[in-house]
């Protein structure tokens, strides 16, 4: 096992030195009990937040953490609250803060050798639906367990 974690802590450095960013991609169940997310690894080193996408499939995710992480390395800081637009991604995003991080950012936090109770910070990525309405509105046309408010995800 140690091996392989070693193997895995390698690659996730090898991966930040040429990239900027790692990205680890949890996949959900069939069952619908959980949903897939994305989070980024490397943007704490910068003295960012990592970023959580949550209920988008591996492609999407990858863009919109590559994208957004692309413009923080650039010197952009994402705040909670901020709005954020895309060029080839129809969706809206809002910047949340994560309240429980060390409940999902466990490759992050590997990663820089922080204990869960001590976690690196997230921000989730909140999309809109195809409507242009987000979660927390009325009328919101995606089920909850897809895209759960920040809080309500645990890995």
């Amino acid at each position: 096992m140690q091996a392989w974690l070693d193997q895995e802590d390698a690659h996730t450095a090898q991966t930040i030195r040429e990239h900027g960013t790692y990205i680890q991609y949890v996949f959900g169940d069939s069952g619908r009990k959980h949903t897939s997310f994305a989070y980024t690894v490397g943007l704490f080193g910068i003295g960012h937040p990592e970023l959580l996408i949550v209920g988008a499939g591996p492609e999407t995710s990858g863009a919109v953490l590559n994208d957004v992480s692309d413009s923080i390395r650039a010197g952009s800081q994402l705040i909670p609250g901020q709005m954020i637009t895309f060029e080839k991604w129809p969706h809206r995003v809002i910047a949340e803060e994560v309240p429980n991080p060390g409940e999902i950012a466990f490759a992050a936090n590997r990663f820089y050798q922080r204990p869960d109770e001590y976690s690196v910070p997230l921000l989730q990525l909140t999309y809109d639906d195809r409507n242009g309405t987000f979660p927390w509105e009325p009328g919101y046309a995606v089920p909850g367990w897809i895209q759960p408010r920040p809080g309500e995800l645990r890995a």
